[in-house]
Parts: C-alpha cells; sequence; structure tokens
C-alpha cells in the first residue's frame, strides 16, 4: 500500500467500531469522517430544521472561523447531523434538538478572555445570546446550548437530548480534529514529496 492510502485510510473512522454508528445509528446510516455536505444536503427533513438557521447572515459568518481544524459553521453542521439521526432514531425530540445543535456554537468573536478553561465555560452563553437574537428557544434548545460543554461546565444537562448533543460535540470535535491534522501533515512539503511523487 502506497503512502498516500495508507494516509488517506487514516482519516476515516472504523464504521464498524465507532460507539455512535453501533448502537444509534441503523446500519443503512453508518457514517465515516469527515461528513459530507453532499450528506446533509439530501435530507430534506433536516434542511427544513436548520434552513432558518442559514439565512442568518450573522451565522454564515462562522463560515470564516477556524474550530477544530475546520470551520465553525461545518462543525455546527456536522453536531447538528449527527443530532438529527440519532435523536430521530431514538424517538428523542430530535427538531428542537437539531436546531440548538446547529446554534450550539453561535459565535463569531472568540469570548474575550486569555484563560482558556473561562473561554470554555463563557462561550456557550455568549452562543445562547446570540440565538436568542433570531429565534425564541424552548427550555430543553437553551439546555442544549448551555450544556454543550458539560462537564467543563459543571451543571450537567437536564434533558436527554442536551447530554447526547454534548457527546456528539465531543465525537464530532475529536474527528475533526483528527482529519484535519492528517491533511496538515499531509501538505507538509517532505509528506507531500513522499505522497504525490
Amino acid at each position: 500500500m502506497n503512502l498516500r492510502k495508507y494516509l488517506t485510510n487514516l482519516c476515516k473512522v472504523d464504521c464498524k467500531n465507532s460507539l455512535i454508528n453501533t448502537f444509534l445509528l441503523p446500519k443503512e446510516q453508518h457514517m465515516c469522517y469527515p461528513l459530507l455536505v453532499g450528506e446533509y444536503m439530501l435530507d430534506k427533513e433536516f434542511l427544513e430544521i436548520v434552513e432558518p438557521v442559514l439565512k442568518i447572515d450573522e451565522f454564515n459568518d462562522t463560515k470564516k472561523r477556524k474550530h477544530h481544524g475546520i470551520t465553525r459553521y461545518d462543525h455546527s453542521m456536522n453536531v447538528a447531523y449527527i443530532t438529527y439521526i440519532v435523536c430521530k432514531n431514538l424517538n428523542l425530540n430530535y427538531k428542537d434538538a437539531t436546531l440548538a445543535a446547529m446554534l450550539h456554537d453561535f459565535f463569531n468573536n472568540e469570548v474575550a478572555t486569555e484563560n482558556g478553561y473561562k473561554r470554555l465555560v463563557d462561550h456557550p452563553k455568549v452562543a445562547l445570546k446570540n440565538a436568542q437574537k433570531y429565534f425564541n428557544l424552548n427550555d430543553m434548545q437553551k439546555d442544549i446550548i448551555l450544556k454543550h460543554m458539560f462537564p467543563i461546565t459543571i451543571t450537567p444537562p437536564k434533558y436527554k437530548e442536551s447530554l447526547l448533543v454534548s457527546l456528539i460535540d465531543k465525537y464530532s470535535s475529536v474527528n475533526e480534529r483528527v482529519y484535519s491534522s492528517i491533511e496538515e501533515i499531509k501538505e507538509l512539503p517532505i509528506i507531500s514529496d513522499i505522497i504525490y511523487r
């Protein structure tokens, strides 16, 4: 196997062994990272749920913000789409959970603090404030946005959907970071010379 093929294979999650895939998604919906825009662009119901968010200029500015090695917009789409599939298959309130998942990192300016921990704790409050400018959120949606950083935010999620979004956010973050790091490594001159020779 050549190096290019090997590195490309490293970018994929083993779908059969992924906890979320194995236990929460029906077999025909097992996914690997990165989620392709085409996957959620083909799901009409998902797009109807998130469409109001996609019409907000302030939210679309998240396309310019790096987050876990990708854009904050793409991260939000990943978290929202997985939330949609998992909550729907568990017969939970998937519509409200999906909308809140889409809004969980709705901030454009980094939270103004030098303290990394404080930034992690404060950004959900900023995201909720921004979301409330455009949406009349119910208690569950507010809880999802505020508690998505649990256990860093200390107070545990109140709803099953909140806990799921928190877990899905972490799952997505790790996968996105690993994928983007491998992509960055592949672009190093010495590596790209070997790969593209």
